[in-house]
């Protein structure tokens, strides 16, 4: 089972060093990348001029830009809303970056109310994320935009 509390805290740690969203995200893709079983793909896409653009991440070569409108982490960020996905293959619009991946999670960052960019991970095992893991990427995320300092 994930220490998803201590990763909260290992996340805190990192932005003592330096909180700007570079090494912040690069690390903690990094991180998650580390402590999470059956994962594939961690990493995070920012918002910007309407559509999500990759940034830090820890996998396989990833999709550069990903319009609102299409796959898991387009309606992240087009509803507010976490995305946990059984199947991705089974996902309307879903974008296959990695054929090797089966279930996707997403969850949105916020600055002042407004989605900035969002947290993606992506498994091999089909239904591989819980409410459990939902639950503590959502508190990882919470402390995320509590300490992240963008340009």
């Amino acid at each position: 089972m994930t220490d998803y509390k201590l990763l909260c805290e290992q996340l805190k740690a990192l932005a003592e060093t330096d909180a700007h969203y570079i090494p912040l995200l690069s690390n903690a893709s990094a991180m998650l990348f580390e402590a999470l079983d059956n994962v594939n793909w961690v990493g995070f896409y920012l918002m910007r001029d309407g559509q999500l653009v990759l940034g830090p991440f820890q996998g396989k070569v990833a999709c550069v830009h990903i319009p609102l409108n299409r796959g898991v982490c387009g309606a992240a960020a087009r509803e507010d809303a976490p995305q946990r996905v059984a199947d991705v293959h089974a996902f309307p619009g879903h974008i296959a970056c990695d054929s090797a991946s089966n279930s996707e999670i997403v969850v949105p960052i916020h600055r002042d109310g407004t989605v900035v960019a969002v947290l993606d991970i992506d498994s091999p095992v089909l239904n591989r994320f819980s409410p459990e893991d939902q639950e503590g990427l959502e508190a990882f995320v919470r402390v995320l935009e509590s300490i992240i300092v963008f340009d």
